[in-house]
């Protein structure tokens, strides 16, 4: 049999080999392993398991229980070869996350974050340019902020209007048409890129003066500074809408316009699912109970099927 460091190696490189990434999962596993050693046990027990979930000095209910599902998982994989190896109860530290409720921004909104973001500092360079054409990009397509910073020139295609957005969740690729007006922002940055380039490599199509990848750390804040300005937040806020509620926003009104329409939306949530790169469909479905006037319009449509029979 197998030692448990090397057993827990092998389970993370086959699941990432069907293309989980495991970034925390990984992390915490190897820790977990550093812990059975240190206790001088081989095999999995659900004692051991629980007091190493529990062993960190914060409270918080929703890491503990983070840190038990990992073993959980690894233990159901495990036992197949190791018979004395204990799956830790899923009621043991029960924990259900509470999704954030989205914002929708409204059409003023944006309009008004965009036309705040030309005004960055310094005026004359390619960073007011750059945030513009990211939060728009973002609010028009719905992908990751992530997806966008990691587009590479290569895979903004303004000829055929598609963006080619690879490393996705689960490390699937695909394919997200864009609009010609889209099309148009993107070439005039594209311009004012290269541009500033004058010749020197860059392989991101969004990148700084320098020509390096945008930090995800930086465009947190220039959005947070921007939202601020516009009123969307309080100068002590510490929570209010995200840069992921555009994504939110492209998927609801999205569905709006289908109910609104007359379309079949059950028959093209998976089309929608596919487009975001939702890993479930079920994922899609949940955009249906998070806004009020979704589900009003899934109710009405359900009553008009009623209201047909005989």
């Amino acid at each position: 049999m197998k030692p448990l460091r090397e057993a827990i190696q092998d389970y993370l490189s086959l699941r990432r080999s069907l293309g989980f990434k495991l970034v925390e999962a990984g992390v915490e596993l190897t820790r977990f392993a550093d812990f059975m050693e240190q206790q001088s046990a081989s095999q999995v027990t659900t004692r051991l398991a629980l007091a190493w979930a529990q062993q960190k000095t914060s409270v918080d209910p929703m890491n503990w229980a983070k840190r038990l599902s990992h073993i959980r998982c690894f233990a159901r994989h495990h036992s197949a070869t190791d018979q004395q190896t204990e799956i830790p109860p899923a009621n043991l530290l029960p924990f259900r996350p509470a999704r954030a409720r989205p914002y929708i921004y409204s059409e003023g909104e944006i309009e008004l974050l965009l036309e705040h973001a030309l005004a960055l500092n310094p005026q004359h360079g390619l960073r007011p340019w750059t945030y513009h054409c990211l939060f728009g990009l973002l609010s028009v397509t719905g992908i990751r902020l992530g997806e966008a910073v990691r587009l590479e020139a290569d895979d903004v295609d303004l000829r055929a209007g598609l963006l080619t957005i690879r490393g996705s969740k689960f490390g699937k690729s695909r394919l997200v048409p864009i609009h010609s007006s889209t099309q148009e922002v993107l070439a005039r940055y594209r311009s004012r890129r290269d541009h500033l380039l004058a010749g020197r490599p860059a392989s991101h199509f969004f990148i700084t003066y320098r020509g390096h990848q945008l930090d995800s750390g930086e465009i947190h804040r220039t959005f947070h500074k921007l939202s601020r300005q516009i009123g969307l937040r309080a100068a002590t806020d510490r929570h209010g809408p995200r840069l992921h509620d555009f994504r939110h926003r492209f998927a609801v009104e999205t569905l709006l316009q289908w109910y609104r329409s007359g379309a079949e939306v059950e028959r093209r949530l998976p089309v929608l699912s596919t487009y975001l790169g939702h890993v479930h469909v079920a994922d899609t479905y949940w955009y249906l109970s998070a806004c009020p006037e979704l589900m009003g319009q899934a109710v009405k449509r359900l009553e008009q099927r009623w209201e047909k029979q005989p």
